[in-house]
């Protein structure tokens, strides 16, 4: 089942074909397709599952009451989410997974894992070691968003941002995963806010973009 894919994703990392095939059986492996805009958790429920992105790619965002919308993670094809939530099954999601096009997501009940019904063996204990690494990863990543977010001007807010995308890519051209639309949900800002910014740094000459292929110029 998706083997080529699983074979490189971090959650299986250092595991063999059949290692593989061991935890997929182990963890009840089932996969859906959502299409997109498709809600595939909901806030205010809770899952035992860490959800495997196949192809397309999700959403993660915060939707309030009132209809506001705060994105704060997308996840590419080959990469996860819920893993979290997965452990602590009992918390109550807080944020929706929704599907930014059409996808296919493989779930793995996790939580089993926790509850001591497997003997110890190779798979499962890489499985938690690379789970470990995995949340450590993500609290980074927690963190750059909050550095992100918090300058209190719309030009402090695009900045840090796309300082942390050259940083990472160690380049100053790069392609950003978000849209206009959801790039202004990531920050905080409002879209013509943002647009309107983008606008003025690129007449300044600080950024030069197409679409969501960005240049930071010296």
């Amino acid at each position: 089942m998706h083997h080529s894919i699983l074979q490189n994703n971090r959650l299986f990392m250092g595991m063999n074909p059949e290692e593989i095939d061991t935890a997929l059986n182990a963890l009840n492996a089932r996969d859906q397709t959502f299409e997109k805009g498709e809600t595939i958790l909901h806030a205010g429920g809770q899952t035992d599952c860490v959800c495997i992105v196949i192809y397309g790619s999700v959403t993660i965002e915060n939707n309030d009451m009132w209809g506001n919308r705060t994105i704060l993670n997308m996840i590419a094809s080959n990469d996860f989410f819920a893993e979290t939530y997965a452990i602590l099954k009992k918390e109550t999601l807080m944020v929706d997974a929704v599907a930014n096009e059409q996808s296919a997501i493989l779930f793995l009940r996790i939580g089993s894992l926790l509850e001591g019904g497997f003997e110890p063996e190779p798979w499962s204990s890489k499985l938690v070691r690379n789970l470990l690494m995995i949340s450590a990863h993500k609290n980074l990543m927690l963190s750059r968003r909050s550095f992100h977010i918090s300058p209190k001007t719309a030009r402090g807010r695009i900045m840090a941002y796309l300082n942390s995308v050259s940083l990472k890519k160690h380049s100053r051209t790069f392609d950003i995963p978000f849209d206009r639309q959801q790039m202004a949900d990531y920050l905080n800002l409002e879209r013509t806010a943002l647009s309107k910014e983008l606008g003025r740094m690129k007449q300044e000459q600080i950024i030069d973009f197409q679409k969501n292929h960005f240049k930071i110029l010296p």
